[in-house]
């Protein structure tokens, strides 16, 4: 197994890769409260009856937007036998000195096996080289085993944004970061 910067995707790398989603049991549930001189958000974790089922396709339209963000070659595929098994797409945000990860995904026959960890300490390897001052990612208050995975990573929840989504499933966008500055101040090389 190798990991490489990517230069390029076509679609028909991602036809054996499998279901593209995921399942939780749980959801974060975000409570909103105005006064009249201050508002506060809270997330709280709540077990689910049936478990929430997400699932989406990679188009044409994703990989012509992912190859324009690999350009800037802050973005990372694992290979094992010269196939592409799990890709990490990250974009440098310039405005913040930040690197943005606009996906991550992995095959689903080589999932749990330690690639997302590794394509996460690539970026973070990446984000540290070249100094930006976090790496900051999007995810769905429903994706809630991402939210752990990141977690486990140092990444903390920074931030929420109620509107993104169309709010049919009631869904959050949860924000979260990766301190670069901190995490070097805590772990000098």
């Amino acid at each position: 197994m190798k990991i490489e910067v990517l230069k390029n995707l076509i679609e028909n790398e991602f036809s054996t890769w499998g279901h593209n989603g995921y399942e939780s049991q749980q959801i974060f549930t975000a409570q909103i409260i105005n006064e009249q001189e201050s508002i506060s958000f809270t997330l709280s974790l709540q077990s689910l009856e049936e478990p929430y089922l997400k699932h989406w396709e990679t188009k044409s339209a994703d990989i012509d937007t992912f190859n324009e963000i690999i350009k800037t070659a802050h973005s990372f595929g694992v290979y094992e036998d010269n196939e592409l098994i799990g890709m990490i797409i990250c974009e440098e945000r310039t405005w913040n000195n930040s690197l943005y990860i606009e996906n991550i995904l992995v095959s689903e026959k080589y999932r749990r096996k330690g690639i997302g960890k590794l394509l996460i300490e690539k970026a973070i390897a990446d984000a540290n080289q070249k100094k930006f001052r976090l790496i900051e990612l999007e995810t769905q208050n429903t994706n809630v085993p991402a939210i752990k995975f990141y977690q486990s990573q140092g990444f903390k929840i920074t931030g929420l944004n109620t509107k993104l989504y169309n709010n049919e499933n009631n869904e959050i966008a949860l924000y979260m970061t990766y301190d670069i500055l901190n995490a070097k101040q805590k772990n000098p090389l």
